[in-house]
């Protein structure tokens, strides 16, 4: 691969491999048209070359963008319009370099790669290989759950809370850093009332794990899963079995946690055992429990706030990385709830805060 850059903010760039070209450039271009209106540029390909024309700095991002997703596919990854965000938002921590802190809350800066490159932080399974972070609040969330035993996230849905704990879970065990996964969810309705189920206990709660379950078949083979269900290496309970024991070497996660009371949430966190690590995600703004029931989440980071060897992340509207739309979704519900706090007083206590 070559690149030159002439006097006119013309940038050039020859990929090595044609394939691996148009799988860069998307069917029909189509990531290369979503980098021109992401970063306001025009850029044209012809076979395995392409000519970036925009603001030198501009221009010069385009190019960090498109050599990181050429560098994907060749290492066997996949190039979606999420992999496109991400490596933009990376390319914009170029020649950004804030000091080092140990805090994780703001999230931090991406790390520079020894090549001077800014790198988001990764994980990887056997089955999808490596996942990066596609901006910095998830950076911060990767960086956390590797450095503290007990990380709370927050935030609105499509922001990866639930995908990349599960992923982080799932690598911990494949490399011998836990023994064991232990996947739980509260059974609350959002809303409905689903009356009684059928079947066995398994199949009576397996609705509320489904999102549970779909990321872990994101990240291990259906023969492993199973086979870690049938052992009991994979453990997938409604948050109400946890109660008595002991979680140790174990990965532990508790999704959709807005919606435990106060003695949930206190009762799940002191099932941390020796060797064990432990992720709570939720988000405060959609809580199901019935009114005037105080949340166990937005309690539980409200009393730990400080507390040594707990890392807390706080997703926004901004870091959605689902379909585009998902995104001005949330924010519009953000601004009705802003609003209509601003007309009445909240009667759900501390919630309103969140």
């Amino acid at each position: 691969m070559t690149a030159e850059q002439t006097p006119d903010t013309d940038i050039s760039l020859t990929f090595d491999d044609n394939r691996l070209a148009s799988l860069v450039f998307g069917l029909y271009d189509q990531n290369l048209a979503h980098i021109e209106r992401k970063l306001g540029l025009q850029i044209t390909a012809n076979g395995n070359h392409v000519v970036i024309k925009g603001p030198p700095a501009v221009s010069e991002q385009a190019r960090h963008v498109l050599e990181s997703l050429y560098e994907q596919v060749r290492e066997g990854g996949g190039i979606t319009t999420g992999e496109v965000d991400g490596a933009i938002e990376e390319s914009t921590l170029q020649g950004s370099l804030f000091s080092e802190s140990d805090e994780i809350q703001p999230p931090r800066p991406a790390e520079r790669a020894p090549s001077g490159r800014a790198t988001f932080e990764q994980i990887a399974t056997r089955k999808r290989g490596s996942v990066k972070a596609r901006n910095v609040t998830q950076d911060a969330y990767l960086r956390a759950l590797r450095r503290y035993e007990l990380v709370f996230a927050e935030g609105p849905a499509g922001t990866g809370k639930t995908w990349l704990a599960v992923g982080h879970a799932v690598q911990l065990m494949e490399q011998g850093v836990v023994e064991r996964l232990v996947l739980s969810r509260p059974a609350v309705e959002a809303g409905e009332r689903l009356g009684f189920l059928p079947g066995d206990m398994k199949e009576k709660v397996d609705p509320y794990l489904r999102p549970v379950y779909d990321a872990l078949y994101d990240f291990m083979e259906a023969r492993h899963v199973e086979r870690g269900l049938a052992t009991g290496v994979i453990e997938i309970a409604p948050l109400a079995f946890m109660r008595g024991r002991t979680l140790t070497n174990a990965a532990v996660l508790l999704d959709e946690a807005q919606n435990t009371t106060s003695m949930q949430m206190k009762m799940f966190l002191t099932r941390l055992g020796e060797g064990s690590r432990m992720i709570v995600t939720g988000d405060p703004s959609q809580i199901d429990l019935p009114p005037g029931q105080k949340s166990g989440l937005v309690e539980a980071v409200r009393v730990l706030d400080g507390v040594e060897g707990i890392g807390h992340i706080r997703f926004r509207d901004a870091d959605v990385v689902r379909h585009p739309l998902v995104r001005r979704i949330v924010q519009a519900y953000d601004v009705e709830g802003t609003r209509v706090a601003g007309a009445r007083p909240d009667k759900r206590g501390e919630t309103s805060a969140w």
